[in-house]
């Protein structure tokens, strides 16, 4: 597989296919689309299992998860040093966009212009001691729901406990898939794709929850 190409998946066929008890999409890529097994170009570092899959993007963040259990959102210019110290004690890594709430506080990255269009939003946030994660998808672009500014969506991230927040790939894309008590995998949310309702965008990456590894 060439770093960075990988086929391309819906969110609840991830958490089907790798018997997540969840999942959300994450980093940006292109092109758009609904159909899987598409070749997806990654923005953004991506390491699944110690496995480097995408390379570092160093304008954007990223969710990092290291081998003691901790995890932290980081500027994505500091992983760029692949193969070395950079990549040391990495076990999975996912891009975004920009962190939108750092040690509490807005940032100015989410205060920005570019950040006060409201969009569908999915995002990941943390405790301040970096093991409680906390995962988060606000639908938009339809009457029950208008979406969220970045400022908006640090905010919610806050109030549910975030110290850290990070704004992943959103609008279309934006899906959160659980696994329920009777087994079956189902969008919690109602994403938008091709401005259809209901139609689930088939993306780059995800991030699942496991019953073992926890991410």
């Amino acid at each position: 597989m060439q770093a960075g190409i990988i086929p391309s998946i819906k969110v609840s066929s991830f958490v089907r296919h790798f018997e997540c008890l969840g999942g959300i999409n994450t980093n940006p890529f292109r092109p758009a689309s609904a159909q899987e097994g598409e070749e997806r170009t990654i923005l953004g570092i991506t390491v699944s299992e110690h496995t480097l899959v995408a390379l570092p993007y160093p304008p954007y963040d990223a969710l990092v998860f290291y081998e003691d259990q901790r995890a932290a959102i980081v500027n994505q210019a500091v992983l760029t040093d692949v193969g070395s110290t950079g990549l040391e004690g990495i076990r999975n890594a996912v891009g975004g966009f920009y962190a939108v709430l750092r040690d509490g506080q807005i940032t100015e990255a989410a205060r920005s212009e570019r950040g006060q269009v409201r969009y569908p939003r999915s995002a990941a946030g943390l405790s301040a001691d970096g093991l409680t994660l906390y995962l988060l998808v606000i639908d938009g672009r339809r009457p029950g729901s208008i979406g969220a500014t970045e400022a908006e969506l640090a905010v919610i991230l806050r109030q549910l406990g975030a110290n850290d927040g990070l704004n992943f790939d959103g609008g279309g894309s934006s899906a959160l898939a659980l696994r329920y008590p009777d087994g079956q995998v189902r969008v919690v949310n109602t994403p938008i794709h091709g401005g259809i309702p209901g139609r689930e965008r088939s993306v780059a990456t995800c991030l699942g929850i496991g019953t073992q590894s926890g991410y």
